[in-house]
């Protein structure tokens, strides 16, 4: 059985058990669309109701101390408030989404987005007052449940209460991934490898060079991540419809960010220019700029690994973990996966970086049509990282083998490990040997012996891993050889 729910638009048969009501039917019909909305901004918006509750309460309590009753305000009803923030609460716990029907992508700046949860806290606190959701006449979305609010102060807040929490999940995966990596490189600290520059053979290195450089990048990463929630803690909650806190009490606009602060625990702050923070959004321009830094070393990282994991190279480098069937006609396949699921991830980063700097620019005068679509993209990629540095983590670096043998043979194969001779003998006897390992496809230790440059007790000495990796070489290195 249904009910019918009216507006000035006419009259919507809406499902007799549904929690939303006609403004998300409105929606729906003009934003056709399967892209879902981000449950953690609706469970955030929960928690933004609930401090506007929590705040109201407090307000009509001092109103009707102060006027002994007879208050110049027309006041709602304490145990509606209750019902509400009852209802909020639940919400904030994740309950009803599924009666959230409006798609992520929208017009407007929110609007659906408000009423639809509007709906959902006013129809949920009406039956569990006893009574059946679409009574409106006992609790209004508007009236009630959306008092002293507003689409534009509501929403965005949310946004960032949403997204500060991801930021702290993506802290925490950043610093499990480099965990991880930390861990390859202390054990393959002084396990050599050749260098690779324009991806031909170079100077001799470690893969705990190599690893050393994905750790610091990566805490690079986790500084910038960790400084976002400073970038985006000024909120315009209180500010109304553009920032003005026309038809809201001073004592709302003065006391409900401090509630939703306790609430969140989280470092909110009102605006001190509530205009500025609800029409400019460069904020989210640049933490995901962030982002899209992080995106970028996740990739460079994840490219590498799959690079050196390939058979392209002479002998892969390194192992990787096998984690599904590489092919449904090749037996025996194991493909790369979890680096390209990295690469596709950061990309995807890229592109909504694009789509935010460019919307965050079409704010028009006192306010920024297009946050949902803002919104929705900054909570995708930190989802996206979230999950890329998890899986890059666990199903890869954290069983990944370095194959020092194969690693070891290709170096001392490597012409350019003459390089490492160059302050003993000089730059043109090296490159004699160089040319002779080149020609005869032979190792450096048969070069030198053939060329009689160096004895293979001093050439081992040099070529000790501790010897190359050192940071440059010093007057004593050169004459205790006397070459």
């Amino acid at each position: 059985m249904d009910r019918i729910e009216s507006d000035k638009l006419g009259e919507v048969r809406i499902p007799e058990a549904a929690l939303y009501g006609i403004n998300s039917i409105r929606a729906v019909e003009n934003f056709p669309g399967d892209i879902p909305f981000q449950k953690e901004w609706y469970r955030a918006t929960g928690l933004v109701k609930q401090a506007c509750y929590r705040v109201y309460r407090h307000f009509s309590e001092a109103v009707q101390k102060k006027y002994d009753g007879d208050s110049p305000l027309k006041i709602i009803p304490p145990e509606i408030i209750d019902a509400l923030e009852n209802a909020a609460v639940e919400v904030s716990d994740g309950l009803y989404f599924s009666h959230f029907i409006v798609p992520a992508i929208q017009g407007g700046a929110g609007t659906s987005i408000n009423m639809n949860i509007n709906e959902i806290i006013t129809n949920a606190a009406l039956i569990n007052s006893g009574n059946n959701a679409g009574d409106y006449k006992f609790i209004d979305p508007i009236e009630h449940a959306n008092v002293y609010q507003s689409t534009n102060d509501v929403i965005p807040t949310a946004l960032t209460i949403a997204s500060m929490k991801l930021l702290e999940e993506l802290e925490e995966a950043i610093n499990s991934l480099r965990k991880n990596i930390e861990t390859l490189e202390t054990r393959y600290r002084e396990h050599l490898r050749p260098a690779y520059t324009q991806m031909q053979e170079a100077v001799p290195s470690s893969f705990g060079r190599l690893f050393s450089a994905y750790n610091d990048a990566l805490s690079r990463d986790w500084w910038r991540v960790s400084k976002c929630k400073e970038r985006i803690k000024v909120v315009n909650l209180g500010g109304g419809a553009t920032g003005t806190g026309l038809a809201t009490p001073r004592f709302f606009i003065i006391e409900v960010v401090p509630e939703l602060r306790h609430l969140t625990s989280l470092p909110l702050t009102r605006s001190e220019n509530l205009n500025d923070a609800t029409s400019n959004l460069d904020r989210w321009v640049e933490i995901h700029a962030t982002l899209k830094s992080h995106a970028v070393n996740l990739e460079k990282i994840a490219s590498d690994i799959r690079l050196m994991a390939s058979d392209i190279s002479r002998s892969g480098l390194i192992s990787i973990p096998e984690r599904q069937k590489g092919s449904s006609v090749m037996p025996g396949k194991i493909n790369p996966v979890i680096p390209e699921f990295v690469i596709s991830t950061a990309h995807k980063i890229y592109s909504n970086d694009m789509l935010l700097a460019n919307l965050c620019g079409q704010g028009c005068l006192d306010l920024n049509a297009y946050l949902p679509v803002i919104g929705h993209s900054i909570i995708e990629s930190l989802k996206m990282l979230i999950n890329a540095n998890k899986s890059l983590s666990m199903n890869l670096i954290y069983d990944l083998k370095v194959n020092r043998k194969a690693a070891y043979e290709i170096l001392v194969k490597s012409p350019v490990i003459s390089t490492a001779l160059i302050p003993y003998i000089g730059y043109n006897k090296a490159t004699e040997i160089a040319l002779y390992m080149k020609e005869k496809n032979t190792d450096i230790f048969k070069a030198c012996e053939q060329t009689g440059y160096f004895e293979s007790k001093k050439l081992d000495d040099i070529l000790k891993p501790a010897n190359l990796l050192k940071m440059g070489f010093s007057l004593d290195d050169i004459s205790s050889h006397n070459y």
